[in-house]
């Protein structure tokens, strides 16, 4: 589990999120998930593109660098659609309104803490 930070804009992201990082874990992503509870949210690491395929409910998607500052942001994203962001290296996957909520935009710093 980790925490996601906002730290140009001091604002939390996410407070118990997942880690997607091995191909299986990529692979499963959220798809059995019916929504996301505020505070959760999923890393996968590394990707540069996901799918909605089959998900159940739109998702505020972050596309992150390597230094983890934010490349591209897609708010509400709905199922059934692809997104990319070919300079990812990563992607956050967050409940819709977070976005919004934190005022995160492109070029913010994001910090991603282990919390077990």
């Amino acid at each position: 589990m980790i925490r996601v930070l906002n730290r140009t804009r001091g604002t939390v992201l996410a407070t118990h999120a997942g880690v997607a990082n091995t191909p299986q874990l990529r692979n499963r992503g959220l798809l059995k998930h019916t929504h996301l509870d505020p505070g959760d949210g999923l890393w996968i690491v590394p990707t540069q593109s996901i799918h909605m395929f089959f998900m159940k409910f739109a998702l505020d998607i972050v596309y992150l660098n390597k230094s983890k500052k934010v490349v591209k942001i897609v708010p509400n994203l709905k199922p059934w659609r692809i997104s990319a962001c070919f300079t990812a290296h990563s992607v956050l996957e967050l409940p819709t309104g977070v976005l919004e909520q934190s005022g995160t935009c492109k070029g913010d710093q994001i910090e991603i803490e282990n919390i077990g």
